[in-house]
Parts: structure tokens; sequence; C-alpha cells
């Protein structure tokens, strides 16, 4: 695995690093850092707009309206990544404005009852509203369009976003979906935003771009990754809170898809089961493939991470909770470039909130 240090002096060589005669390499990862002037502006204006949840369609069009006051070629570059097949499939954004006090983190996975501002939710979705639209799943945090990320002491050991003792694997976020499919109507992109670090500033996100992938693969092997021989497990907060813990298995298909230059990646956290030996042989190699070519990101508050959930996936490295109000704290966000091909999947109550 490199760091983003080297993934960055590779993409500015604009090839993979192995000498000038190699073809060039897809920009897979990229930067972007908010002056202390666009930051303190955006900060003050986000703080104005107070709790989301109130009106949630009115906050994200204050939102767009504060987040249009950016620098024209930051604004560019966030709307780029959500609109273009070429652009990189992870970006960090630095300096960004955060909450002055920030409450103890929850205990419970879910959302702060103590938390007085909403400088973070602002970026959270201000963000997201520049990449398309947020939604909820009820089966995922209730239902709530911003997810608190936290480690909660009975779900350490789980690959989950409550876990803290174990690696996270390499997966897309998915959702289980009645028409056996799990990687139709998942999140276009995730939104992670960093509150509070864990104590060590250990944890780290890695994101693996399937473009990446592909050309770490012997060409036999991403020929079984390319074909329906996966069946992907329902994620685990399904499996847990509907399925009574047991295994909810998709219909066959591949892990990769997509054109060749511009490929789709999607793999379980909860576990995929491979349909063949051959097919057990290609998902241990994909494994390694992505540490392989992984970016990894520490995330401090101040920071937010752009993940394509189509043209990667990402994990988490394990970290020591303490459970005592100053663990690891981060908020996500699952957005849609539109939700109008998932209406199927819409709750009467709430339409950005799907089954």
């Amino acid at each position: 695995m490199t760091t983003v240090a080297d993934h960055l002096i590779a993409a500015d060589r604009g090839t993979d690093g192995a000498g000038s005669d190699a073809a060039p390499a897809a920009k897979t990862f990229s930067r972007i850092t908010l002056s202390d002037a666009a930051r303190d502006a955006l900060g003050a204006r986000l703080a104005e707009v107070g709790d989301p949840n109130a009106d949630i369609d009115h906050a994200m069009t204050r939102y767009l309206q504060i987040f249009a006051g950016l620098p024209t070629a930051v604004l560019q570059e966030i709307l780029d990544f959500g609109r273009h097949i070429d652009t990189p499939g992870v970006t960090l954004i630095d300096n960004l404005p955060v909450d002055e006090r920030l409450p103890d983190t929850p205990s419970d996975g879910g959302p702060s009852r103590e938390k007085q501002t909403y400088v973070a939710e602002g970026v959270l979705l201000g963000l997201s509203g520049l990449l398309g639209e947020p939604l909820g799943v009820l089966t995922e945090k209730a239902g709530q369009l911003v997810h608190d990320v936290i480690p909660v002491p009975g779900g350490a050991m789980t690959q989950t976003n409550q876990g803290s003792e174990v690696f996270l694997n390499f997966h897309s976020d998915i959702m289980h979906d009645v028409i056996g499919r799990y990687d139709v109507a998942n999140p276009d992109f995730l939104v992670l935003s960093c509150l509070r670090a864990d104590h060590e500033g250990i944890a780290g996100t890695h994101y693996a771009d399937a473009r990446d992938i592909s050309a770490a693969l012997a060409p036999e092997v991403l020929e079984t990754l390319r074909s329906p021989l996966f069946r992907l497990n329902a994620p685990g907060s399904y499996v847990r809170d509907v399925a009574d813990g047991a295994e909810v298995l998709s219909d066959p298909v591949p892990l990769i898809s997509g054109n060749d230059e511009y490929p789709e990646i999607a793999i379980s956290a909860n576990g995929v089961q491979p349909l063949t030996t051959g097919a057990r042989a290609a998902l241990d190699v994909l494994q390694k493939a992505c540490r392989d070519v992984a970016h990894a990101v520490n995330l401090r508050p101040g920071q937010a991470l752009l993940i394509n959930n189509r043209k990667g996936v990402h994990a988490r490295t394990s970290f020591t909770a303490r459970y005592d109000g100053q663990d690891r704290w981060l908020q996500r966000t699952y957005v849609r470039r539109s939700l109008w091909n998932i209406r199927y999947r819409v709750t009467p109550e709430n339409r950005r909130v799907h089954h």
C-alpha cells in the first residue's frame, strides 16, 4: 500500500512511476485545500442555517447558495468529481470550517443530543448537494440523512461502521434490494467528514480505484471477476436488524463490470460468496490488489473525503476505542446523482428516505 503523498507524486508525473516510457496512469486521487478566507466565509454562512433537519430541502437550497461562493476553480473541481467519468475516484478536501464547540462523541452510534451548532452538518450536506441528492435508508441509521460513524462497544469486532478492533474490509456501501441486485440502488457517492479523530490518530480510510485494481490484475483473474460468479451478502445493519443474523444473498453478479477503461466495482463488506473455486481464488487476489493500490488518508477535523462508490471500494484500519466521549467521530452521507431511478424504494412518509 502506498500513501497519499506517493500517489500525488505519481499523479503529478502523469505516469505510473515506472519511467518516462510508461503509459499515462489515471489520476485516481486528488486534493483540494481551501484558503483560510474561504474557510471562514463558508463557516460563518453555514452557522446561520441552523439545524438542517427542521426543513431539509430548504437547508439544501441554502447550502447550494453558500457553496456557490467558493472560488470558481475549487467549485468546479468538486462539481467535476461528480459529473465526469475520467475524474479521480476519491478527493480529500482540507481546511473546511468546524463547529467551535463539539460535545462528547455519542456512545450509541446515533446523532448527538448535545450538539448545539450545525456547521459540520452544513459542510457534509453542502458538499453532498454539489454531487447529487442525499438519501436515507430505513435499514441504515434509521433513515437519517446524516450518519454518525462512531465506534460502539457491542459492534467493536463487526464489519460495520460501529466497528473499531478489526480491519473493515474493502467494500462498497450497498443496499439490500428485493430485486436481487445489491449494486443497483446503492449510493453513487459517499461524503465522509471528520469531527474528531481517534485518540492515537491511526485510523486510516483507504480507497482502491477500480482502474488501478484492474491494471494490477492478471487478465484471467480480471475475466473471472467480470463474470457473474459471486453473491453479495446484505449489509450488516440489515442482517442484524431485519434478518436476525441470517445470510441474505444477492443474485449472482460480477464484482467488476462496465467499460474496460472506466470500470465499476461492487464488494459487500459483510461477505461475498464465490460460486466456484476459481471465483474464490480470484476474490483473494482482488483483496490483495485492493491493499496494494489503495490511497490512505488519516482524517482529521476540518477534512472531508468525497468517495465515488462505483469507481472504487474503501476500507478502514483498526483502532482502539475507549468509549470515553472522545472517540473517533465521522459523519457520512449517501448521495445519488438522481433519486428518480430508485423511486420504487421511496417511503410514503419521506421522499428522501428509502426502504
